[in-house]
């Protein structure tokens, strides 16, 4: 039986990546994408959700929430274009009073208890916010998976601090300490999957729905990587959300307790992870190191058979 999945993401040229993934992953139901601002703004977010599963047109469409606004003090455009997805634009019908996302997350794990894995791909406001309605929720999910922090990895928002966990350190601190099972897959792990232009060339080298899409916004986010950082090739980070349920081979764990610093000048955001002996009981799985080619193979295998 499929395993039931709601993702929360901010899409971003990787989360196109990840929800292409999961829409077709015959493993996968994906009952609902919530859209959360992060990358771009919360409008934004909830009309390039739409827009994506528009254009790949999946067997079942997900419901789908609407970002909560937001005003975080940064963004991913430098990366992934004005309105996320590089420079294209795609139409899509106007959304009519959809559920907040927070709400839809709430309704969805109350109706479904011990059977929906929530996928957090961005900030964790829209979840912290659903922890708010329904105290529950984290007893209520069957697992929570996080792609949020760093540890010996310089940040990307500062020099500490993971984007995500930045944009919301006191969201991401309530979910670390919600009691939920939870696996967090810090960036020391994400940034370890990049993807060459020759790589992303041949990935794409159909003529599906979904690789016409992704044709469409992965040249930007090449040339932003090489402008940005003096890389050739792109990151895919947010692929390891949606790969840590369908090929978890591929990620090495450990239990670790996990904190998130809320109020440093320097350090807001910062992933806290305590290796004393004799520490805090864990309060997580902790991903510290990733098989890149078996998350390959997966991508591989999944985007051949979409649509």
């Amino acid at each position: 039986m499929a395993r039931k999945l709601i993702i929360i993401a901010d899409p971003g040229i990787d989360g196109a990546f990840a929800l292409s993934l999961a829409l077709f992953d015959p493993n996968l139901d994906v009952i609902a994408i919530a859209a959360t601002a992060g990358n771009v703004s919360a409008e934004q977010a909830t009309l390039n959700v739409h827009a994506i599963v528009e254009q790949l047109d999946p067997p079942r469409w997900p419901r789908i929430g609407a970002a909560l606004p937001a005003d975080y003090d940064i963004d991913g455009r430098q990366l992934h274009g004005p309105a996320g997805l590089g420079n294209a634009t795609f139409q899509c019908a106007e959304l009519h009073h959809p559920h907040s996302s927070d709400k839809l997350i709430a309704d969805l794990v109350r109706q479904h208890p011990k059977e929906i894995t929530i996928v957090s791909l961005g900030p964790l406001t829209a979840l912290a916010r659903a922890i708010d309605r329904d105290h529950e929720i984290p007893a209520l999910a069957q697992r929570i998976i996080c792609l949020g922090g760093a540890w010996k990895e310089p940040g990307n928002a500062n020099v500490t601090a993971e984007f995500h966990f930045y944009c919301d350190a006191a969201a991401a601190r309530q979910v670390l300490r919600s009691g939920a099972q939870l696996l967090l897959i810090p960036l020391d792990v994400s940034r370890r999957l990049l993807l060459s232009p020759a790589e992303l060339s041949g990935l794409l080298d159909t003529a599906s729905r979904t690789c016409g899409m992704l044709r469409k916004i992965v040249p930007f986010g090449v040339g932003a990587t090489s402008n940005l950082y003096g890389i050739e090739g792109f990151h895919i980070e947010d692929v390891l959300g949606i790969a840590a349920l369908s090929a978890p081979a591929a990620l090495t764990t450990r239990p670790a307790h996990v904190d998130v610093e809320t109020r440093g000048e320097l350090t807001r955001g910062m992933t806290v992870i305590d290796t004393r002996a004799g520490s805090a009981a864990p309060n997580l799985e902790l991903a510290i190191d990733v098989d890149p080619m078996l998350v390959r193979d997966y991508l591989r295998r999944v985007i051949a058979q979409a649509a």
